[in-house]
């Protein structure tokens, strides 16, 4: 089993799948993808690439299959860094520790969670979180579920469940409709967007849309019974077994913050080849910036070029990448959370849902770092991935350094790393 490696590009996703295969061309450099899930894809091509109805990802992911200098090392988590050029990673037999030359970022987003009351209740998801288990096979089949929240994301799971048989009671989408019909001229400029925004259209016709709209609490005991939701001044409230919620997404940095890169508003500063302010690190996708599956595709082949030295060949992307990043930035203006919904967490609405802690602890906190010390905000499971995003919305908090591992380990792993250490 090889451990060195000329290029380790972390996720198999969009972007760390054309890296790879860019970074593989020419046959001459030993290119490895590791993915901490069972199957490559990430989350935009979740169950796997070869499975997909987006022929990129079928394409792709075939020839990395016949590339014989691609390793694909799936269901592996990095742990850390254990020097410049090597990180320690587990999977569920072992720990082992790659060594790489060059390292291509490619670790993707995670949804944005804002509390309401109600939020913890039985029943009640992230949107694509929701998407993500209906495609695993999660049985939604003649479940009420409402999707609420804030972009073209909504559409897509709300296509993904009906398609799965579930009754989409309701889209809620925040924004209003003057920056969405602004979005909406502008996807001219992207007509692969614009036609997939039809698609998506016409299959949902028939399901209220309400627009400038939001979620504020979630009833039921043990479990979702129903939700209320601000509407024109008024309230409404719909019956519902789910509730799909989610406002945007953010990239995943935690490596990238652990490796020592430089983060610029939320994601990974980098430069036109796509390289980190970290020697030999580079990062595609929506680690630099949410800009959806076309953008991801076109920065991981500029990664990937540049990582194994075709810089000429990467140029060739440029123009692609300049009219997906215009894209990410029509995105981000039309669906950015509105300041309502700071307003929406009670005295004794939990935001720290891994430790409990309600937002009337946590106000009274000057910092992410004292929050921490004092209540034990992101401090649980999740490291602080859903609350710390959270409280910086509520209360613009900025998480501390990484703590390592970056991601839960056996302490078998952590002895192959002092053993490592001792040799």
């Amino acid at each position: 089993m090889k451990d060195s490696f000329d290029i380790l590009v972390v996720g198999a996703g969009p972007a760390g799948l054309a890296a790879a295969h860019a970074a593989a061309q020419g046959g001459t450099q030993q290119v490895a993808i590791v993915d901490d899930n069972p199957l490559a894809g990430g989350q935009i091509w979740r169950g796997a690439p070869a499975k997909q109805k987006d022929q990129r990802a079928r394409q792709l992911w075939h020839a990395l299959e016949d590339a014989g200098n691609v390793s694909i090392l799936q269901g592996t988590r990095v742990l850390m860094q254990t020097q410049p050029g090597e990180l320690l990673v587990q999977d569920a037999r072992q720990a082992r520790t790659l060594r790489y030359k060059q390292l291509i970022l490619a670790t993707g987003a995670r949804e944005l969670l804002l509390p309401f009351p109600g939020w913890t209740l039985p029943g009640v998801t992230g949107a694509g979180g929701l998407q993500a288990l209906a495609k695993g096979g999660y049985p939604v089949q003649g479940k009420r579920v409402v999707v609420a929240g804030t972009g073209p994301l909504l559409l897509a799971v709300a296509a993904t469940l009906k398609e799965r048989g579930a009754i989409v009671a309701a889209i809620v989408e925040q924004a209003a409709m003057p920056a969405l019909a602004r979005f909406a001229a502008g996807l001219a400029l992207t007509p692969s967007k614009a036609m997939q925004a039809v698609g998506l259209a016409a299959g949902l016709r028939g399901i209220p849309y309400y627009t400038n709209s939001y979620v504020t609490m979630a009833r039921g005991q043990a479990q979702l019974l129903s939700v209320q939701v601000q509407r024109a001044g008024d309230k409404l409230d719909i019956d519902c077994d789910y509730l799909a919620c989610g406002y945007g997404l953010l990239p995943n940095t935690e490596l990238a913050r652990a490796l020592g890169c430089e983060i610029e508003q939320g994601a990974v500063k980098t430069d036109p080849w796509q390289h980190t302010s970290v020697a030999n690190v580079l990062c595609a996708g929506e680690g630099t910036g949410v800009g959806g599956v076309d953008l991801a595709l076109v920065e991981g082949h500029i990664a990937g070029l540049a990582a194994s030295g075709h810089t000429n060949e990467a140029l060739a992307y440029f123009a692609a990448r300049d009219k997906w990043r215009g894209f990410a930035s029509r995105l981000a203006r039309a669906f950015a959370p509105r300041d309502a919904l700071r307003a929406l967490v009670q005295p004794d609405t939990i935001v720290c849902r891994c430790e409990d802690v309600c937002h009337d602890e946590l106000r009274q906190q000057p910092s992410w770092r004292s929050a921490k010390l004092h209540t034990r905000c992101g401090m649980g499971p999740c490291q602080g991935r859903i609350c710390g995003n959270a409280t910086d919305f509520l209360y613009g908090w900025r998480p501390d350094a990484v703590r390592t591992p970056i991601s839960p380990a056996r302490a078998g792993s952590i002895i192959t790393l002092e053993l490592h250490k001792e040799t």
